[in-house]
């Protein structure tokens, strides 16, 4: 791939923008691993090396096992996560496949259950944000090292 814009370099101002919405992310009540299981899991969706790189080793770094990494794109088909790690990962595969079904009312009630309302709306903040900076990485050509 030819050399892309560096939007830090270009737009800091859109950075700081996204930074705050990072401090926003780890002054939640969302815990440092639910924010990371939202970050692999839309990463891997989107097929951003850059950020599934990123996330895997700090998940790791935090004392997450590797085999729940390794497991995480099929969820479905195994019992090593607890429901709430369950609906965090049906509430980001939906929210960042939004143009197929959107978040389901199924989905929806299921997270308010586990959750509760404020909760959810944290987890949908950190979707959207990590959803941003996957199509920021892929659109200019960051590459995991």
């Amino acid at each position: 791939m030819a050399n892309r814009i560096n939007l830090y370099q270009l737009e800091p101002n859109a950075y700081k923008a996204m930074y705050a919405l990072e401090d926003y992310l780890k002054n939640s009540s969302l815990s440092t691993m639910d924010i990371e299981l939202i970050k692999i899991r839309a990463s891997q969706i989107n097929g951003c090396a850059y950020c599934l790189n990123m996330h895997t080793e700090d998940a790791i770094k935090q004392g997450e096992d590797p085999r729940r990494i390794f497991l995480m794109s099929v969820w479905r088909e195994t019992d090593i996560f607890s429901e709430k790690e369950q609906v965090l990962l049906a509430v980001t595969e939906e929210v960042t496949l939004i143009h197929e079904k959107g978040l389901t009312d199924e989905t929806y009630n299921w997270a308010v259950k586990v959750l509760d309302e404020h909760y959810l709306g944290q987890v949908i903040m950190a979707v959207t944000v990590i959803n941003a900076w996957n199509r920021m990485a892929i659109s200019t050509g960051l590459r995991a090292s």
